[in-house]
């Protein structure tokens, strides 16, 4: 072990101790370690630096590099917690935290609201939910109207938003009803209303919890995430 970590500070910066992530996270140490085999191979998909990119994110996340994607620029940002432009070790295990079923709802809440709050003003505006709604369009080339998308974001429809985890589904994913969640009407969403919205609408949090984190030790899950349309008829 001793020899391990050592080997592995030298080639990888911010690499910590798996005793310790796993004293603060819902990983054990055996999946801490699993996961350093994972981060290893996608911190040397693009440059061998011992480091994630924004490169090496998106085409671990979406097979995809090419192609500027929303989605995957909002969880690198959140990943990123020292606002280096890369991801480390111990921020990259810390950050998957949240996706463990075991994770703290909580956490979960918490980190939902701020993949939509795109400025990080503490409020989800009324203009980042369309502005991901348009971004999740485009990805997978669809396009609607303005009014279109209008309708969607005031209408009283519920539609929720799911992420599975497979590499064939190709669907779309459609953005909560705005008004539905800004229960004072002042244009925005602040964390109680989301809560309160999220503990309404469970299904909101699919997209938080990746099943397979519970059995990382025996398999590599191949973090493809891909949109489907989860609407449900009032």
């Amino acid at each position: 072990m001793g020899c391990f970590q050592s080997t592995a500070r030298k080639q990888f910066p911010g690499h910590e101790d798996p005793v310790i992530l796993a004293s603060q996270t819902a990983f054990s140490v055996s999946e801490v370690e699993a996961l350093f085999e994972l981060f290893k191979s996608i911190s040397s998909s693009v440059i061998d630096d011992g480091l994630i990119n924004k490169e090496e994110f998106q085409l671990a996340l979406f097979k995809n590099r090419k192609k500027e994607n929303l989605f995957a620029n909002r969880i690198f940002d959140l990943f990123d917690v020292k606002r280096k432009g890369v991801i480390d070790f111990g921020d990259f295990v810390r950050s998957l935290n949240v996706f463990h079923p075991n994770a703290p709802q909580e956490d979960k809440i918490d980190f939902s609201f701020k993949l939509y709050d795109l400025d990080s003003t503490g409020f989800i505006e009324r203009q980042e939910v369309k502005q991901m709604l348009i971004a999740l369009l485009c990805e997978n080339e669809m396009k609607l109207a303005d009014e279109t998308i209008e309708i969607i974001l005031d209408k009283e429809r519920k539609i929720y938003p799911t992420v599975t985890y497979h590499a064939n589904h190709k669907k779309c994913l459609l953005i909560l009803t705005f008004l539905e969640a800004d229960v004072n009407q002042d244009g925005r969403i602040d964390k109680s209303e989301w809560q309160n919205f999220v503990s309404q609408n469970p299904s909101l949090l699919k997209i938080m919890t990746l099943p397979y984190l519970r059995d990382i030790t025996t398999t590599f899950p191949s973090f493809v995430f891909n949109s489907e349309v989860d609407e449900i008829a009032t």
